[in-house]
């Protein structure tokens, strides 16, 4: 009789396809629709952050008024309006001011209208967060894809470092139950050069990394250490905007909850969670085998306890 584990990694699989339409997607996930697409230079990501910052405000400046506010200069909203595919800054306006409206008519913020606490708000982010993501996954094929070719790369290397460590380590403790070779990177400078060269040596092809704010240049570096040897990354970050995306090959963007001093991470969790059933999917009899030979291991040592 299979394991609990065994039984949901055979009843869990990700059917690709893009499933029925959800509901209209939140203005901030409209506006990392509309942002995550070009390559944006350094000055274009600050217009594009203080626009999801300030949406229902920005989205009614003039060119002036918003290049101000920024500190960029008028050309420089005029070219990130053409970098993002509208013929200048009135109709780049126009959509802003769409999504604005929509934000409007739902009133004020339903953590105000409830008389929530700091912490219900903070669970209330959160919801939102995943409530997005949902709707990521309604095309869910990017996501079995990247599994695939995770599942494919013998070493696989994770990385995070700083706060996002945590993140890292839960992933690599359980794809440590399905792949055969994972190596984890916790520690930045020369010992994460060392370790992601070595893995490109091995025969590696991929490295999936996690970056949450605040980004730490040493994840940026490392990123670009992983690229030169010829190693892939995929990113599993907050926003698809920033020099950290711009550097991997596949960026997943999943919000973080900031209502609280430190920042949670419900949706990137799930992510993660998510490209683990994709590498179960991509490799289903191996990922029998050794989740097989893990319950006889843990039986016979006793790792533990019996509920």
């Amino acid at each position: 009789m299979p394991s609990p584990q065994q039984a949901r990694a055979q009843a869990s699989a990700i059917t690709s396809g893009k499933t029925a339409p959800e509901a209209e997607a939140s203005p901030t996930s409209q506006l990392r629709t509309l942002f995550d697409q070009p390559r944006l230079s350094p000055g274009q990501r600050r217009i594009a952050q203080y626009l999801i910052e300030h949406i229902t405000e920005a989205a009614f400046l003039s060119i002036t008024d918003l290049a101000e506010r920024v500190g960029v200069s008028q050309p420089s909203v005029t070219r990130f309006a053409a970098a993002i595919g509208f013929s200048g800054y009135p109709a780049l306006r126009e959509k802003l001011q769409s999504i604005a409206l929509g934000t409007l008519a739902k009133g004020p913020e339903a953590a105000e209208e409830n008389g929530a606490n700091e912490l219900q708000s903070a669970v209330d982010a959160e919801i939102e967060n995943l409530e997005n993501l949902r709707r990521d996954f309604a095309d869910p094929d990017q996501v079995i894809d990247i599994g695939r070719k995770l599942s494919q790369s013998t070493p696989l290397t994770i990385l995070g470092l700083r706060i996002s460590a945590s993140l890292a380590e839960y992933f690599a403790y359980a794809a440590r139950r399905i792949h055969p070779d994972v190596r984890l990177v916790t520690r930045g400078g020369s010992v994460a050069y060392d370790s992601l060269l070595q893995s490109r040596e091995a025969g590696g092809t991929w490295v999936l990394a996690f970056s949450m704010p605040r980004h730490a240049q040493e994840t940026l570096t490392a990123v670009r250490v992983a690229r030169s040897a010829g190693l892939r990354v995929a990113l599993v970050t907050d926003l698809a905007l920033g020099p950290v995306a711009d550097t991997a090959d596949v960026v997943f963007a999943t919000g973080t909850g900031s209502r609280l001093v430190f920042d949670s991470y419900a949706a990137p969790g799930v992510m993660a969670s998510a490209l683990l059933q994709a590498m179960t999917d991509a490799d289903p009899e191996r990922t029998q085998a050794r989740l097989e030979d893990y319950e006889q291991i843990s039986d016979q040592h006793q790792f533990f306890l019996r509920d």
